[in-house]
């Protein structure tokens, strides 16, 4: 059995299909056996490196970086141009072994060209490539060169195949230049992690920024009386001063009770909207800030320049799903701080003597409670704004519970409020933290980046490929140059 050629053995560019037969198909490599090939060569014919396709250019750059030996193939016309300057500038970095070969060229007009590119070359410390010069002339049928045109070129190979230590020689260069170009290659690209982990950390500060901020206003809004208010208010001393509030009490408390509705006045009302205020008043405020947080947000990232590449439109207002969030946790809340009625008072004779509605009535006056201040003692100004109906709910529930049991309740529930708000800002500022996170590089990656390079290059110095007493590639036949 022979030993099968390099593009045959699936380590070299395991990436690409093989195939017998021409093939239009990207990522395809159609092998062809060419007999006037000396033993020990194979060539790889790679698309046009400046092609308008894509695929093209990127399939270009595969075959280049995989092989051993660069055939640079230029024309008269274009051997000045860029991209190809940049490609050889590029070999150059990496150590890859280069031959040239310049065709077209005008017979009148050979030497000077010649010269000019030589000088090109040795400007790019490339003076050592081989340069071959093909005259313009014509081609036979088969749209091939004369052989005596190309006979400089193909001996030039014929002895680089028949040389094993040349050959050698080749791939050493090669793959030396191609590690040692890692280093400062990865360096670089340890930087740009480092860099974007940065960015991404910046990037979610202004977020969480943000949304403290909307925590901060929901927690002043408790304190500052803000929410007890218009329309709670109103409910409120629709509550107590019809008396539904205290019918639903025992009767021990009910000489509070005179004195107590005197300071209110309203028709009569449901518990039903008062909580239903309660609830409208929250959300509101949670509407609100959760939409300025968001526009903050947005605001922040527009700009930055990473933030600004990772923003859709959507991100600059809340969730559409927000208002019913925000509803279902008052809700939830409000269904909270009834049971925390119901079991800090399990051991009273009270709660245990009354009916289901005495903890709700309860459980409205706390929440009112947490509206009025942050330990249930009202202001000066929270007792004028309330017509007293703040002291009323104190010294009812003081009565029932006592004066600690009192601002342990109203602290309690406060608590847990705003724990439900932090939650709920959470998730929306998670809209934006799940985008950073998507393009946040591993943790310590820069770190882990320059570690491997370290070691690829003790590695490299161990191989011996940095000696310096490997064999010069074939000359060409007249000094140097064809």
């Amino acid at each position: 059995m022979t030993e099968p050629t390099p593009l045959t053995r699936p380590t070299l560019l395991p990436g690409l299909t093989r195939t017998t037969e021409p093939s239009e198909q990207p990522g395809t490599l159609h092998l062809v056996t060419a007999p006037a090939l000396p033993p020990g060569l194979a060539f790889l014919d790679a698309p046009d490196i400046d092609s308008v396709v894509d695929a093209n250019r990127a399939l270009a750059g595969q075959l280049l970086a995989a092989a051993d030996l660069w055939l640079f193939v230029t024309t008269a016309a274009r051997y000045a141009d860029a991209v190809p300057w940049e490609l050889l500038r590029s070999a150059r970095a990496r150590g890859t072994a280069v031959a040239m070969v310049l065709d077209r060229v005008p017979p009148e007009a050979a030497d000077e060209i010649a010269a000019h590119l030589s000088e090109m070359l040795a400007s790019q410390d490339l003076g050592a490539a081989p340069l071959f010069v093909l005259p313009e002339t014509w081609v036979d049928g088969q749209g091939l060169l004369p052989d005596r045109m190309t006979a400089p070129l193909s001996g030039w190979f014929a002895r680089l195949a028949a040389d094993a230590d040349a050959r050698a020689a080749v791939v050493r260069q090669t793959l030396d230049g191609a590690l040692a170009a890692l280093h400062p290659v990865v360096e670089a690209l340890a930087e740009a992690a480092d860099e974007q982990a940065t960015a991404a950390d910046a990037l979610d500060e202004r977020v969480r920024a943000a949304y403290r901020g909307a925590e901060r206003t929901v927690d002043q809004g408790l304190k500052d009386g803000r929410l007890l208010r218009g329309e709670v208010l109103a409910r409120w001393q629709e509550f107590v001063g019809t008396g539904e509030f205290f019918r639903s009490l025992e009767a021990r408390i009910g000489r509070l009770r005179d004195r107590v509705v005197a300071a209110v006045t309203g028709r009569p009302a449901p518990a039903a909207e008062l909580r239903t205020a309660i609830e409208s008043q929250l959300v509101t405020l949670l509407r609100g800030v959760a939409a300025e947080a968001a526009e903050n947000a947005y605001t922040g990232w527009k700009a930055h320049p990473a933030g600004a590449a990772l923003l859709e439109p959507d991100l600059a207002h809340a969730s559409a799903d927000l208002p019913a969030r925000a509803e279902q946790l008052v809700r939830d809340w409000q269904r909270g701080v009834l049971e925390l009625v119901r079991v800090e008072g399990a051991d009273r004779r009270f709660v245990a003597r009354t009916a289901a509605y005495a903890v709700n009535a309860t459980g409205l006056a706390v929440m009112i409670g947490v509206f009025a201040s942050t330990a249930f003692i009202p202001t000066g100004l929270e007792v004028a704004a309330g017509t007293g109906t703040a002291v009323a709910g104190q010294t009812v529930l003081q009565a029932i519970f006592g004066d600690q049991a009192v601002r342990n309740l109203a602290r309690t529930a406060r608590v847990d409020l705003l724990d439900r708000v932090g939650a709920l800002l959470a998730d929306e500022a998670g809209r934006f933290l799940a985008r950073t996170e998507a393009a946040r590089p591993a943790a310590g990656a820069g770190g882990t980046l320059r570690r491997a390079a370290v070691e690829v290059e003790r590695a490299r110095h161990r191989s011996g490929l940095t000696r310096a007493d490997r064999p010069a590639l074939p000359t060409t036949e007249q000094d140097g140059r064809a």
